[in-house]
């Protein structure tokens, strides 16, 4: 390569603390999930779609973050199971995350996972949906306040149980 030229530099992620934060946030975790030489177009794409999200500030922060954690884990090989139940594989009465499982699971089999987190269906559709985006629309969506809070919950303690490392905002 004989030249380059830069394309995007995010400036505005400079002039807010808050959206340094979140950039710092998911900069480190791409640090941990890639190496050297690693063909990782995906997650590079998912990188830069993150940033411009956090710098044109079109999405609360969190959200952008829960997004992004859930889709790097699909990306790396803990996609969570969104089409029926993790467990009985029942299409009926999905109501729940698990863990320990790595996906939805039915309110039966819920009662028998001390660790499985009851969810709206909106925060069901919004999960299926972020797995099963396309790459450009994967932000292109909103949900209320009470299912961006399911997500961020969900999504941090399924990262850090996934990778087995606790990430500070």
């Amino acid at each position: 390569m004989n030249s380059s030229e830069t394309i995007e530099v995010f400036y505005n992620i400079r002039t807010d603390l808050d959206k340094l934060k979140y950039a710092t946030y998911i900069t480190k975790i791409i640090n941990d999930v890639t190496t050297e030489n690693q063909n990782s177009y995906k997650i590079v794409q998912l990188y830069l779609n993150t940033l411009h999200i956090i710098t044109s500030g079109e999405k609360r922060l969190e959200l952008a973050a829960s997004t992004f954690r859930l889709r790097l884990m699909s990306i790396i090989g803990f996609k969570p199971q969104i089409v029926e139940c993790a467990h009985c594989k029942n299409k009926e009465n999905i109501g729940f995350f698990s863990i320990e499982d790595s996906g939805l699971k039915c309110k039966l089999c819920a009662k028998l996972d001390k660790g499985a987190i009851e969810i709206s269906d909106t925060t069901k559709d919004a999960i299926r949906y972020i797995i099963l985006a396309e790459a450009k629309k994967l932000f292109s969506f909103n949900v209320p306040e009470d299912s961006e809070k399911e997500l961020e919950i969900i999504s941090k303690i399924y990262l850090t149980e996934k990778l087995e490392k606790e990430y500070k905002l």
